[in-house]
């Protein structure tokens, strides 16, 4: 899978790229990442790749033509999406990332800066991606969040892909709770039933510590698994639960 970021700022990328997962993936050619600034792109003497906003306002805005021209001047793949990282988009959430992961063959990130990015841009644009309710100094830091959650769904990323399945919102519920020796640190000791070797009672225990710790951290997330658990056909809600 190909993923082409356009980035003023592609050194920002130069140590994440060559770390941990992220950097055996692309070692092992399981996902490639061009890095293409638009500077490289303006046509005048200073290079300049913002101005200020018609109308007045605080900052400055990125010009359209370095950006249209770094996209423009990438390889066209058969199934691409090209995604804008801003707040004003939709939430990146695990879903996305999985439909990312298995549904495209390039993904192209623009990320912005300054105060934004000059709105006929958008017209390159597939979609809008948010990191969160919040605002960030620039767009490397969701774009390499969206990377970052993107690749390690492809196959081959992760040594044990089963493990993808029982992590954090895979059936909208959080993680269990996870321990490793020595069974007893400080004042902390390590639940007794995952130390029992009754792998059927170790999978009811974490199940139920998933459940629990749900509706408890994420009552929008627990009250949306019971939906999902009330639509499967059979199914009772969980017992000791309520909605919230």
């Amino acid at each position: 899978m190909r993923f082409d970021i356009v980035t003023l700022f592609p050194d920002f990328f130069a140590s994440p790229l060559s770390s941990g997962l992220l950097g055996k993936a692309l070692a092992k050619q399981i996902a490639e990442v061009h890095l293409t600034n638009p500077r490289d792109f303006a046509t005048d003497k200073h290079r300049k790749v913002d101005d200020e906003p018609y109308g007045g306002g605080v900052g400055m805005l990125m010009k359209p033509e370095p950006i249209f021209a770094a996209v423009e001047s990438l390889p066209v793949l058969p199934r691409r999406e090209i995604i804008f990282v801003t707040p004003q988009g939709q939430p990146m959430n695990q879903e996305l990332l999985r439909e990312l992961a298995s549904g495209y063959d390039q993904l192209v990130i623009i990320c912005g800066h300054y105060e934004g990015i000059d709105e006929r841009v958008l017209n390159l644009v597939d979609r809008e991606v948010s990191l969160g309710d919040f605002v960030l100094t620039c767009g490397e830091i969701p774009a390499l969040a969206l990377l970052n959650g993107t690749i390690r769904l492809i196959p081959g990323t992760i040594g044990k892909e089963e493990s993808l399945k029982a992590e954090s919102f895979e059936t909208s519920l959080l993680d269990y709770p996870q321990y490793t020796r020595p069974p007893m640190f400080r004042e902390w000791e390590v639940p007794s039933v995952l130390r029992s070797g009754n792998h059927a009672a170790i999978e009811r225990w974490r199940k139920q510590q998933q459940i629990e710790r749900t509706q408890i951290r994420r009552p929008d997330l627990y009250q949306q698994w019971l939906n999902e658990k009330e639509a499967e056909p059979g199914e009772r809600k969980p017992k000791g639960t309520k909605a919230h």
